[in-house]
């Protein structure tokens, strides 16, 4: 899901309903920046820190287990 605050409403969603997505594929973007929450399961080894830029289809979040 994306959500954009009041001043960076301009969400671009590339995907659809039944699309499936690979490891790096990107599935839209909001322009101007923004931030973002990630939820990850349980269990999940973080690689990044809070706060950390990360850049789309290149950083590593996380290692799932």
């Amino acid at each position: 899901m994306q959500v954009a605050g009041l001043l960076a409403r301009r969400i671009i969603c590339d995907a659809h309903v039944g699309d499936k997505l690979s490891i790096g594929d990107t599935y839209g973007l909001i322009r101007f920046g923004s931030r973002l929450d990630t939820y990850l399961p349980a269990g999940c080894e973080p690689l990044v820190k809070v706060g950390q830029r990360a850049i789309a289809g290149e950083t590593v979040l996380a290692e799932l287990p």
